[in-house]
This record gives structure tokens, sequence and C-alpha cells, in this order.
């Protein structure tokens, strides 16, 4: 088992920061990659960002690529979504997800392991 804690939503005006981090414990030796997800009200939860925890490939959303940084401290086990310029239609509930076979990084059907969330709010 793969336990994770997301931590470091809030609220931030349009255009300002936040850095979002996904805390992993349990079989953490097993973890193929993890990513980001989130799902706004009344919408379907969305790939936001991935990395490959041997090697450290990244992936990004169209949407987010160029504001978004998603990187790993492996020594804490720990995942970091840096989030910049931040726009209203960022505002969402945000999860990070592990998996250990995932042929498809943005499928978030393909990982086993998820956080409680954190809330990120953007006003405008």
């Amino acid at each position: 088992q793969v336990q994770l804690v997301e931590s470091g939503g809030g609220l931030v005006q349009a255009g300002g920061s936040l850095r979002l981090s996904c805390a992993s414990s349990g079989r953490t030796f097993s973890i193929y990659a993890i990513g980001w997800f989130r799902q706004a009200p009344g919408k379907e939860r969305e790939f936001v960002a991935a990395i490959r925890w041997s090697g450290g490939s990244t992936y990004y959303a169209d949407s987010v690529k160029g504001r978004f940084t998603i990187s790993r401290d492996n020594a804490k086990n720990t995942v970091h979504l840096q989030m910049n310029s931040l726009l209203p239609e960022d505002t969402a509930v945000y999860y990070c997800a592990a998996g250990t076979r995932i042929p498809n990084l943005r499928a978030d059907t393909q990982y086993g392991y998820w956080g409680q969330g954190t809330q990120v709010i953007v006003s405008s």
C-alpha cells in the first residue's frame, strides 16, 4: 500500500503562485509515477502533470504547460507542483495519485493510490 497526503492549497489572486506538495509513505519503492489531477465543480477530473519516479521524466497538460512545474524529492518521497501565473480556471480540488504500472500517465484510471485532495481557489 501507498499513502499520499497533499498540502499547499489555498486562495490566491489571478497571476499569483502556489506550491502543492504530495508526501508519500508506505511501499514507495513500488511507485512508477506520481501524477496530479484536478476536478472543478461540475466537471470531470482532468490530468494536470505527472513525473516518473525513476528518471524524472515529466508530462503536462497543454493548459498548464509553461506555468506549472512538477518535481520530485526522492529523499523525502515527495512530489511538488509549482503553479505560477494562476488563472481563475485553475480553481479546482487538486489530487495527487500514484501507480505501480501506468502505460498512460494521463489516464486517472491507471493510478491505484490517491490522496484526499487540496482545494485551490484563484480569484479574478
